[in-house]
């Protein structure tokens, strides 16, 4: 009689939890959720599960925020309070605008520098075609508000409407500041307008903030240099500022998790102890995966995962199956290609860099890889899951 095998691979369930509010205990609230989840649904936990836990609930539970009146101190002190540069933001009502507004309260002129066709992490403010129709370098090429509007008119977004620039633009006068808008790639472009200058982007934002120093700006701050330390009592982010902000109300800004390592491993410690299992532990944020509609990455926190357990460090060590099936067993079929490939498995080096069996597979840090997984499991909207337990991931085709 033939061996009866494993038919599932990695699980990855969204986990419900009460609604978190600030004081909560979360290291018991999401210990008790996985554990009531288990027992509801019928399965059990084992080694090397994975517990996640998006970063808007810890940093709910933390208190972590500040208002557009903090923020708009906190430009005035960095940066001077007269004409401020604020260039590359990201195109989102939720994620910048609100920022935008203590960046103007805190200025008597913004010049708003947007990088174009697209913003950092993909929202599109002009096709590409247009461009091209157009004549337009956008690696090289400055246009003002009007040049823009004569080539290009009104370009709502695809998925929200909203005219970004207009929206932009009537957001900074209605805070009281005048207000020029340009767009441009090259960050010393900015220059001809303003020497103060506050950089919105994320994932470059230390080769920006280098250009500018270079190119003689008197002073540039970076978005994680605004909110990195609290302002009349706020909550603050001492290594990622606003970066990974989102807005709470319409004057309070949700900021990303402080220091969360002692959370992570106490969930840990908490599930040990109830069920003997040792599981690994992150907190996650925005995934990084392109929509191919709209072109939009997600990304928009400075990381992906700001604190886990050890047990998640590190990149993936894989062999790619079909490349063993289709090459060295290609002979082979049945139980003796299954026997084969598992042998494979087991035998595998410790470091397969540069193995033709492992092309194809993804060499990216496992935080990333898992909590993107995350991210589109709870989804960002009335799923009611700021839990995902990841089981199997670890596993491969040898794991019974």
């Amino acid at each position: 009689m033939s061996k009866t095998h494993r038919r599932v691979g990695t699980v990855s369930r969204g986990i419900r939890c009460p609604i978190i509010r600030q004081g909560d205990d979360l290291s018991t609230i999401v210990t008790e959720s996985v554990l009531q989840a288990a027992e509801s649904e019928g399965f059990e936990l084992r080694d090397r599960d994975v517990i996640a836990v998006t970063e808007s609930v810890v940093a709910r539970s933390q208190g972590n925020y500040c208002s557009v009146s903090d923020i708009a101190e906190d430009v005035k002190k960095k940066l001077g309070g007269e004409t401020i540069g604020v260039i590359f933001p990201i195109l989102s009502r939720n994620r910048f605008a609100i920022c935008l507004r203590g960046i103007a309260m805190g200025a008597k002129k913004v010049v708003l520098m947007l990088s174009y066709p697209s913003d950092e992490v993909g929202n599109e403010l002009v096709s590409l075609d247009k461009i091209d129709e157009a004549g337009i370098n956008p690696y090289s090429d400055v246009l003002t508000l009007e040049k823009y509007r004569e080539l290009f008119g009104v370009n709502p977004h695809e998925f929200t409407g909203v005219d970004y620039v207009e929206y932009y633009q009537e957001l900074i006068r209605s805070c009281g500041a005048e207000c020029e808008i340009i767009f441009a790639n090259q960050p010393a472009a900015i220059l001809e307008y303003a020497d103060h200058i506050l950089n919105c982007d994320i994932h470059t934002r230390r080769r920006t903030k280098r250009i500018l120093l270079s190119a003689g700006a008197k002073v540039v701050c970076s978005l994680d240099e605004i909110m990195n330390a609290p302002v009349n009592g706020s909550g603050c982010n001492e290594l990622y500022g606003l970066l990974g902000s989102n807005k709470s109300t319409e004057d309070k800004v949700k900021l990303f998790p402080r220091d969360s390592s002692e959370l992570v491993h106490s969930i840990q410690a908490k599930v040990l102890k109830a069920t003997g299992r040792h599981v690994e532990v992150m907190i996650y944020g925005d995934g990084a995966f392109k929509d191919p509609q709209g072109k939009i990455w997600e990304l928009a926190d400075p990381v992906v995962s700001p604190f886990f357990t050890e047990g998640l460090i590190g990149t993936p060590n894989e062999l790619k199956l079909k490349y063993l099936a289709d090459n060295d067993f290609k002979h082979l079929s049945g139980e003796a290609l299954r026997e084969a490939i598992s042998e494979s498995i087991r035998r595998k080096d410790a470091d397969l860099k540069g193995n033709m069996a492992s092309q194809g597979t993804t060499p990216r840090q496992l935080t990333d890889l898992i909590g993107s997984l995350c991210d589109l499991t709870s989804g960002s909207g009335d799923k009611g899951t700021p839990v995902v337990l990841v089981q199997g991931y670890f596993d491969n085709y040898t794991n019974d």
